[in-house]
């Protein structure tokens, strides 16, 4: 039982390739594929996110109560999360330019090698970088807001409606979520940076000043 909570933060894993590969393979082989094959595509990989961001909060809940928390799951739980966001991200990216994607994408995806960077040079001098409240809401709120994005992307293979207004408002909708998104996630980085300073620099105690010659 101990290993359920492993094996479905892999299945995470495994969904995030599902999903950066049928993204890419729609755009990327869209002249050699029919429109129904295309939407197909983009169909599973809109579930393939939807399942495996759902997931997020499955082993680390079942963890907690099987008592399964594990070290391999403590490191692998982090690393699917990241692998998820970039990958859809990287999905998204393949099917066409949008600046309004694109550059708050890049702040996600920034921040992330950042923040990983900065978790290996303070484990390599054994110091932990807690993670914040914000942060914890940080993989939630970047989930809802590519989910939201894909399902804009994707729009045209769930025969949702046709209308340039309705299909407008919910571009939008999905836009500002992802900006949001990115602004929390870069206040999280700005956060785990500022305890990394903290924690690698040495500080030295301020001299004292000697007194005044008379």
């Amino acid at each position: 039982m101990w290993r359920i909570p492993n094996l479905i933060t892999g299945f995470r894993l495994f969904l995030a390739l599902v999903t950066f590969f049928c993204l890419a393979g729609a755009a990327l082989l869209s002249e050699r594929l029919t429109p129904g094959q295309q939407f197909g595509l983009e169909r599973i990989a809109f579930v393939a996110f939807v399942v495996a961001a759902l997931t997020d909060f499955v082993d680390g809940w079942l963890a907690r109560r099987l008592d399964a928390v594990t070290i391999w799951g403590a490191i692998l739980d982090p690393i699917a999360d990241k692998v998820l966001v970039c990958g859809v991200i990287l999905g998204l990216l393949t099917l066409g330019p949008n600046a309004a994607v694109a550059i708050p994408a890049a702040l996600i995806l920034f921040r992330e090698f950042t923040v990983s960077a900065l978790r290996e040079v303070a484990a390599g001098k054994g110091i932990t970088l807690p993670v914040t409240l914000l942060a914890k809401w940080k993989t939630t709120l970047q989930l809802v807001a590519l989910g939201a994005e894909l399902l804009v992307a994707c729009w045209g293979a769930f025969g949702l409606s046709s209308d340039p207004a309705t299909l407008g408002a919910a571009t939008v909708a999905a836009n500002i979520l992802l900006w949001v998104a990115a602004v929390i996630t870069v206040i999280t980085g700005a956060q785990y940076w500022e305890q990394a300073h903290l924690a690698l620099i040495p500080h030295t105690a301020p001299r004292t000043p000697r007194p005044p010659r008379p």
